[in-house]
Parts: C-alpha cells; structure tokens; sequence
C-alpha cells in the first residue's frame, strides 16, 4: 500500500500544493486527501498567499485517480466505500469552498479523481502531452453528484454522457475544446505560464477576487444567496484596497493592494 504525501511550499504570492506518490502516478491515498484538507486552510488564513496552484510531482501526472491499491482494505463494498467517502469529503468541501483562486498545473495523465480535482480548479492550464479519463463505467464505480455537477457545468450534458460512457481517453486538443482546460502550453513553458498567471493575480485586490469567485460559483450552481452578495460587494466598497485603487487611477500608477 502506498502511503503517499502532499507537498507544500509559498513562493511570493502563490502557494504550491504538490501531489506526491510517483509510484502510483500520483494517485490519491487517504493519507493525501487529508493532507490537501490541511493545506488549503493553511493557505486560506495566509495573506501572503494570493493564489494556489495543484501539481503533480514529477512528469508523468497531474493526478491518476484514487490510489485503487488501497481500495481492497478501505473501498470493497458499499459500507467500506461509505467510511471512505467521510474520509475523503472534507478534501472535497475544502476545495470547493476555498476562497482564493485555485490553479489547477496539469502535465501528463489527469484521470478520474484527478480530473475532478482539476475540475474543482478556477483555472486549468495544461501541457500538450497531457491525457484525461474519467474511467467510471471502466470499474463500475459511479461519481457523486457533485463531480458530475462539474464535468457538465463544463462541456455540456450531451459531452459529459459521452465522457462517462466511454471512459475514453482524450488529447489536450480535444480537452481544450470541450472546456475542460482553459489553457494548453509547450511543456517546457507550463511552470513560466502558471507563475505569469499567477504573477497577474496577485496583483491584483484580493476581497474582489474572492466576491468574484463567490459570486460565479453561486450563479454556476443556481445557488443564488443576495444576502451573502451584498456582504462580499458592500466589505470591497469599505475596504482599504478600494481607497488605493482609486488613488493609484488618479496617481496612474500601479496599486499595490493589501486584502484589507
């Protein structure tokens, strides 16, 4: 059984989460999706950390799926896959309800739930090599709603059937076509890409990054909250970063914008 782990380290304003179990092709153990819990609250209160990006170690893979060696101890039934899904959903609602732009690095194979990670992403910028699969009716397994929420959210009810059908394989090309990337690079330009991207947001005010990402999320899931809005537009109207952009318009000069 491999254990696996999850790396993490900040570098200017973006933190890095890396998805560490070579062996295996990056595939998630239990012990990595409560690492990526742990990581992105440790990011969510730094505010240092403008955005996050989710990679793969080495080259060979973003994420491969779930690590399957684990699966006849801890997933070999319905009740067994049940106490593995209470272990695995806080990794889940942490990264869906991360308030910070999350970018999603992809090189090499992103398959099952290393797809639905990705798709849990704000962004994903990918390399030309890379694969994608969701291999359910290959296994027999069935993804929970949210998941599926995501892939059709994406490319649409009539492509997501197919790409569950199938459980095919699909080039950069096709991904990029159907939605599933935003962006797909030369390989050797994919670290430069994402820290250029990511170089853009961080200067840019954090409180209206995250009412925008709140915002769309919200319209995306038909989970309309006015409330909750007009708590995220009136903190940017009152916060200090608002004053600074205005007078840097006035100054022309960049903002230098602190999140408060």
């Amino acid at each position: 059984m491999s254990e696996g782990r999850i790396e993490t380290a900040v570098e200017g304003p973006i933190g890095w989460i890396t998805f560490d179990n070579q062996k295996r092709r990056n595939a998630m153990s239990l012990a990595m999706w409560k690492g990526v819990t742990d990581a992105l609250a440790r990011f969510s209160a730094d505010p240092t950390v403008r955005a996050v990006v989710l990679r793969g170690a080495g080259e060979a893979a973003f994420v491969s799926g779930a690590d399957i060696s684990e699966f006849e101890a801890n997933r070999n039934n319905a009740q067994a896959q049940a106490n593995y899904a209470a272990a695995t959903d806080g990794a889940w609602r942490a990264l869906e309800k991360f308030d910070k732009p999350l970018i999603a690095m992809i090189r090499g194979f992103c398959f099952g739930g290393g797809l639905a990670i990705a798709m849990k992403a704000d962004v994903r910028i990918a390399t030309e090599g890379s694969l994608y699969s969701i291999p359910a009716a290959k296994l027999g397994i069935a993804y929970p709603p949210h998941s599926v929420r995501d892939l059709v959210s994406l490319v649409g009810p009539a492509n997501a059937k197919d790409i569950l059908f199938t459980g095919r394989r699909m080039s950069a090309d096709e991904a990029f076509r159907l939605g599933l990337v935003h962006r797909v690079v030369p390989d050797a330009h994919l670290q430069a890409e994402v820290v250029s991207y990511c170089a853009t947001l961080g200067a840019n005010a954090p409180l209206s990054m995250r009412a925008s990402k709140e915002v769309i999320d919200q319209i995306a899931r038909d989970e309309p909250d006015a409330a909750r809005v007009k708590e995220l537009v009136r903190a940017c109207f009152d916060s200090q970063d608002y004053a600074e952009g205005r007078r840097a318009f006035l100054e022309k000069r960049r903002p230098a914008f602190s999140g408060r």
